[in-house]
């Protein structure tokens, strides 16, 4: 009897299943395409779904967005040289936002490493800045071994990027070593009870403390502790954007507005004013604490699952460190009993009409053809439900939505804040629709940022995805422009030529539909909501208003 063989790639294929991934995007070529068989016709039921996807960058984004949404590394393969080099920007991406991704590639043989060979570069070189970890396997036996510390690095706090590089005939080898087995991550305990009671004398102290949640106060145990904590208490929160939807509907009168990017804010006005900021899973990159903390005189505790990176801006009097969930537990039956400060009341009850007031749109003239920012964000608010996922792109839109858009579950409304990297959206919107599968998807970016990662609407398309997207599109990059014209008096490269995005929706097989008159939008926007999978939504949108929002953009940004 003929003995089976066993190849690097099939402890590469074994790896992920022992990992329990779901699902693995990217493109095949010859530096690895034995993974690739074993992907696309695979001997074991639990192997991964394989995504093609139509270009590398966006297939980082998928598994970046799988990372975000789940809180699990998500997993993207692709070749050597360019296959491998196309990653560099969702890696850098994933890494600064923290977002897990367990990213492989091939590599040219071990022969040719040192060779001015085809496709032949430093992988693992290129990728050590910009991950968390990087690595390139020159031994057959340790494939398993390095995968399972890639996979354990991208998913320990803070989480990122992990690079694997991977020559071709180390794939191609005889592999007699088994994988590793499934491991359990370690599970954190509770900070110091100590700190905790002495964090609840703190709060009942201060005459008007806040709560500054960030991107690892979203998970869902976290989450629901933060929530029960608000409830008994009803501290003020102020979340960042990639806290997005911790609040819930039935806590909104808590909820101050998010920060980030802009100035002059509810939220921001809170923070300042209050004599003790808990800042809860905050990370700097998300909005850093110069803009919020411009005369160093906050008062901060920090509540996170690791140490706080600490500047002049940001020197926390107390840092509670350990798992968030748990310290919050322990923390609530010292705050039984508690009430926020009658005179803090008032102030926040004006804060809050501010709030209000500033989202209502205007009205709509009979002959209006472009529409208002406001009126785009209110016709999505009154169609998009808690469990709808929203993926937002970078550009001025993502301004208006970070300031105005309500969601009210975590992690179901995701923004680029970190790096503001152009193209995120779309690919998030196929991980989340992968992932999310019984909801509809809501997409959004501007006419450029769209056809940064256009090309996988095919592959949205191809795997009938329940997605909406939503073009704001004014023929410029715009975000550029109007910060142009506020420091030059004048925009400088960013106009570009019109598109027909029906007719290119249409061209992939998707469904198409363009506003034509600011009155239509919101019939337009209900026969899209109605369509099953693809479609695009082309809204020519009235930027003149930005003006106005660029008085609260903050400094450092113009710059």
């Amino acid at each position: 009897m003929t003995e089976k063989q066993y190849y690097g790639a099939d402890a590469i294929v074994d790896s992920l299943i022992n990992h329990d991934v779901k699902y693995v995007f990217g493109i095949p070529g010859a530096k690895i395409d034995r993974v690739f068989e074993l992907l696309e016709h695979p001997k074991d039921p639990r192997t991964p779904q394989f995504i093609l996807t139509r270009h590398e960058q966006n297939a980082a984004f998928m598994a970046a967005g799988i990372g975000r949404i789940t809180g699990r590394p998500g997993v993207v393969i692709t070749t050597s040289g360019p296959g491998a080099s196309n990653l560099a920007t969702g890696l850098v991406t994933a890494t600064a936002e923290g977002d897990p991704v367990l990213a492989i590639a091939g590599q040219v043989q071990r022969t040719d490493l040192l060779r001015l060979t085809h496709q032949s570069m430093k992988n693992a070189a290129l990728f050590e800045p910009i991950t968390k970890y990087s690595a390139e396997v020159q031994e057959p036996e340790n494939i398993s071994e390095v995968i399972a510390n890639a996979y354990q690095e991208a998913e320990a706090a803070k989480q990122g990027a992990s690079f694997v590089s991977v020559p071709q005939d180390v794939t191609d080898a005889k592999v007699k070593t088994s994988v590793i087995e499934p491991l359990e991550a370690p599970k954190l305990g509770p900070a110091s009870p100590i700190e905790s009671t002495l964090l609840s004398q703190r709060i009942k102290a201060a005459k008007l403390p806040v709560l500054l949640l960030g991107m690892r106060a979203s998970d869902p145990e976290t989450t629901d502790a933060i929530r029960r904590l608000i409830q008994a208490t009803h501290l003020p929160v102020v979340e960042t954007f990639q806290g997005a939807g911790i609040i819930p509907r039935e806590l909104e009168d808590d909820f101050f507005g998010r920060v980030g990017l802009f100035r002059n804010q509810p939220g921001d006005q809170l923070l300042k004013k209050s004599d003790l900021v808990i800042a809860i899973g905050y990370d700097p990159i998300e909005y850093e604490p110069r803009n919020w903390n411009s005369d160093r005189s906050a008062n901060i505790v920090v509540i996170d699952s690791m140490r706080a990176e600490i500047d002049k801006h940001y020197q926390p009097e107390r840092e509670l460190v350990g798992d968030i969930s748990q310290t919050l537990d322990f923390l609530l039956p010292y705050m039984k009993g508690y009430s926020v400060p009658k005179e803090a009341k008032a102030y926040l009850e004006e804060l809050r009409k501010t709030l209000q007031k500033r989202d209502v749109p205007p009205e709509v003239t009979k002959d209006q053809v472009l529409s208002h920012p406001l009126s785009i964000i209110q016709a999505l608010q009154d169609r998009v439900t808690d469990e709808m996922t929203v993926t937002v792109d970078v550009g001025s839109f993502y301004i208006w939505m970070a300031r105005h858009f309500r969601s009210y579950e975590p992690r179901h409304l995701l923004f680029s804040n970190g790096m503001q990297t152009l193209g995120v959206a779309l690919p998030w919107a196929i991980s989340a629709a992968l992932v999310r599968p019984k909801t509809k998807i809501v997409s959004i970016s501007g006419d450029g940022g769209f056809l940064f990662s256009s090309q996988d609407l095919e592959t949205a398309v191809r795997l009938d995805l329940d997605i909406v997207h939503i073009i704001w599109n004014d023929g410029n990059y715009d975000m550029v422009k109007f910060q142009e014209e506020m420091k030059y008096g004048q925009a400088a490269a960013v106009k570009f030529g019109p598109v027909d995005f029906v007719k290119y929706a249409e061209s992939f097989g998707a469904k198409g539909y363009r506003v034509n008159k600011a009155s239509e939008l919101e019939a337009v926007l209900d026969k899209a909501f109605k369509e099953k999978g693809p479609t695009i939504v082309d809204i020519p949108v009235d930027y003149s208003f930005n003006h106005e929002l660029g008085k609260s953009i903050l400094e450092d940004q113009l710059h």
